[in-house]
């Protein structure tokens, strides 16, 4: 797990990332960030900043707005103001495909497999700007065809081997256990090599013991990949656990911005969001 007494470095905006990422151009950088849906503001001058092997978290109440947040992110939806900079690059005006292609993958509260196929086959379906032949190859079936499916499959039982499921790999991915299909979604994100990877509720289900898991593979990742990973998630006890910085927000403001302890403590989160009952460290409870 991560070290809970990492240390925040400001940056020359309003932003915050550990230290060690500070000499870096972030990741990720929200400025101003917001979306109107008529006349109401879902999301309203949401500025944060993600290091580069951050592992960071967003959390609030039901209907705060973090999913909408991961929306605009991916371009699911279109800011009304601000801007968003991937790797110091300005995303706007870009597409889904085309923000997946510059390094964010994610992850969804509903899990979005293809229930009908294989757990290889959902892997490799995320391996799809990696895959090299074209389409007279994979009609006729020539060499370079075999030869780049040969590679895929390679990478997605790689893959599949961070949480164990290697043995999986031919089981249909709609029989699997709900736990199981939130790793194998997780697989799947990392397999189009993401330098930011966004999990919407990937504890959500789960037992103590696969959350526990969950845990330890989420930092795993993070060392293995050396990449960013952005979480929503209710399990405090996961958040508090992993998050180096946390951002909780409320009606579509951040409300405060932080280290673990720093949140823990916040009068203004306890009231929103944690409860009174949290002070003192009630951190297995989900909320």
């Amino acid at each position: 797990m991560s070290d809970r007494k990492t240390k925040l470095a400001p940056l020359p905006s309003v932003n915050f990332v550990p230290e060690r990422d500070a000499a870096f151009t972030p990741i990720l950088e929200c400025r101003g960030l917001g979306i109107n849906f008529g006349g109401l503001s879902a999301v309203n001058d949401f500025n944060l900043a993600i290091g580069r092997t951050e592992i960071a978290g967003l959390i609030g109440p039901n209907g705060a707005g973090k999913t909408t947040v991961f929306n605009l992110l991916t371009k699911v939806y279109q800011p009304t103001k601000g801007a968003i900079l991937l790797n110091g690059v300005d995303t706007f005006d870009k597409t889904s495909v085309q923000i997946s292609k510059m390094g964010i993958a994610r992850t969804f509260q509903n899990i979005r497999l293809f229930a009908n196929l294989s757990v290889e086959d959902n892997v490799k379906i995320g391996l799809h700007n990696q895959i090299k032949y074209s389409e007279i190859s994979g009609l006729l079936r020539l060499p370079s065809y075999w030869k780049q499916e040969r590679k895929a499959r390679e990478r997605a039982r790689q893959l599949l081997s961070i949480f164990d499921m290697q043995d999986l790999a031919e089981s249909k991915a709609g029989s699997l256990p709900y736990g199981a299909q939130r790793r194998l979604e997780i697989v799947r994100a990392l397999a189009a090599k993401p330098s930011l990877l966004l999990l919407d509720e990937p504890a959500a289900g789960m037992n103590p013991s696969e959350t526990a898991e969950l845990m330890d593979n989420i930092v795993k990742i993070r060392d293995v990949f050396q990449i960013a990973i952005f979480l929503i998630e209710h399990d405090m006890r996961l958040v508090m656990g992993i998050c180096e910085g946390i951002c909780v927000v409320n009606f579509g403001n951040i409300i405060a911005k932080g280290t673990p302890d720093e949140i823990r403590g916040n009068p203004e989160v306890i009231e929103a969001y944690l409860g009174k009952g949290f002070v003192g460290g009630s951190e297995s409870r989900k909320y």
